[in-house]
């Protein structure tokens, strides 16, 4: 395979007395931030089955019923 047209600008610039940007890069973090966790059955069917226009749901909050003031 070819050098990619940045790889090249990089050596380029490091022969000429430029600076080495891979210094600047960041160090990588001690876990891999490629694994991920497959959702559950239940957290697909939770998901699934919300409604936002389903009001007979239990909700904690009355969004359409305005509190009283005493």
């Amino acid at each position: 395979m070819g050098k990619s047209r940045a790889k090249k600008k990089r050596e380029h610039l490091l022969r000429n007395g430029g600076r080495d940007v891979l210094l600047s890069r960041g160090s990588t973090p001690s876990f891999s931030t490629h694994e991920r966790k497959t959702k559950s059955k239940k957290d697909m069917l939770n998901k699934q089955n919300k409604n936002p226009y389903d009001h007979t749901a239990v909700d904690d909050k009355d969004f359409f019923v305005p509190e009283k003031a005493a």
